[in-house]
């Protein structure tokens, strides 16, 4: 089954999310604004911008028909441990997550989750984890189609010459969280 008829069959992209309910809240940290979204399943989205505004749009343009709703006091307990983790990555955290893509970007997620904090990684390395070591031009494209910044840890992939590259949520902010992770390895 090709990419494109995985996302087609993926209720959320064909529905647009219609029967979900996704709670969600902003909040201000070291990295700019910080979105952080979760169906019952867990969490589907973190998203780092500058515009809390813009951030609730891709939201709603990534999930358009679902209902949206402000967080809860349970919900706030994972907002302070993703806010945590982006200002200590030495911490490190583990939460549910309700993922959606194709079976390639899938097989890129969990194998950029097994990086270290402190180490990184090129993108021709994680295609060849994922057994597709030709593939690495289609491993970039997976890292910015990751929908869960900073707990699917793509800031750790770079160039093969060890050069930032884009960034989804701007190589600012990758080069200042490959900056904070530096301490982990250096303890």
């Amino acid at each position: 089954m090709s990419a494109r008829q995985m996302l087609r069959d993926d209720p959320i992209i064909r529905t647009g999310g219609d029967w979900m309910t996704i709670r969600f809240t902003v909040k201000e940290c070291s990295l700019g604004s910080v979105l952080i979204a979760a169906t019952e399943k867990g969490v589907c989205a973190i998203f780092l911008g500058d515009d809390p505004d813009f951030l609730a749009q891709n939201l709603q343009d990534r999930f358009r028909k679902a209902r949206i709703v402000p967080g809860d006091t349970e919900f706030d307990k994972w907002v302070t441990e993703v806010v945590g983790l982006m200002e200590k990555p030495a911490i490190g955290l583990e939460l549910p997550l309700d993922l959606r893509g194709t079976d390639f970007q899938l097989r890129v997620w969990e194998a950029l989750r097994e990086i270290p904090a402190g180490s990184t990684v090129n993108y021709t390395d994680i295609a060849k984890r994922i057994g597709r070591p030709t593939a690495a031009r289609a491993v970039a494209q997976a890292c910015g189609a990751n929908p869960i910044a900073i707990v699917i840890p793509c800031h750790r992939v770079v160039r093969t010459d060890e050069s930032l590259s884009g960034y989804r949520w701007g190589v600012e902010r990758k080069a200042e969280l490959l900056e904070r992770e530096k301490v982990i390895r250096k303890m």
